[in-house]
């Protein structure tokens, strides 16, 4: 579900991954027609690392 997010309303990804400064600064690259792809790409990278951090905080609570 956050994928599908990602790719169509990068912004606001950010937000629901507690990012809201870069979720602002993906609006304003979202505003613009060729900063669509940038933004997009960004959040899923994002989402990634976000994904990746999760892991890594709940392998080590083990």
């Amino acid at each position: 579900m956050r994928l599908l997010l990602a790719i169509f309303l990068p912004w606001l990804q950010f937000f629901t991954i507690g990012r809201p400064f870069a979720g602002l600064i993906c609006l304003v690259l979202q505003l613009t027609l060729i900063g669509w792809i940038p933004a997009a790409l960004w959040s899923v990278y994002a989402l990634s690392q976000y994904k990746t951090d999760q892991k890594i905080a709940q392998a080590l609570r083990r």
